[in-house]
């Protein structure tokens, strides 16, 4: 090999700093505490990524169809939450049915749990150190 006095560049990038064309895409609420701690922990290990504030931006029913493709629907809503408790019986119902969940969802987007991070068209529901660091392959 001919030296032609480059740098080594492909030597310093990880799969955890590069990924041809792609950005991580975390999806929640800017003011949520699980949420801060996800946007510091992705800050901390230097992890680029783009938010998607559902606050003022509700999802789209693209997203929604693509996040119940991989996540059940039971998964997805948090029936913890303080939206979950504030809406109809019907709307609980509903919600909870794959086929009905979508308008539910895009009207009160606080009802699903946080965060939602892409990870190139793989997901992460919630914030779990562990298996983020595995998914996004973090070095211990």
């Amino acid at each position: 090999m001919v030296d032609i006095g480059l740098p080594h560049v492909f030597e310093l990038i990880t799969p955890l700093n590069f990924a041809p064309n792609y950005m991580h895409t975390i999806h929640g609420i800017k003011n949520c505490d699980v949420m801060q701690k996800a946007f510091k922990w992705l800050d901390a290990h230097k992890i680029a990524y783009t938010f998607y504030d559902f606050k003022t931006s509700p999802p789209t029913v693209g997203m929604i169809k693509e996040w119940l493709q991989q996540i059940p629907i039971e998964t997805l809503v948090n029936t913890r939450s303080t939206t979950y408790k504030t809406i109809t019986d019907a709307e609980k119902a509903d919600v909870l049915n794959p086929t009905k969940c979508i308008a539910i969802i895009q009207n009160n987007p606080s009802i699903l749990k946080r965060p939602l991070l892409d990870t190139n068209g793989k997901y992460l529901l919630g914030f779990d150190e562990e298996s983020w660091k595995n998914e996004l392959e973090v070095s211990r």
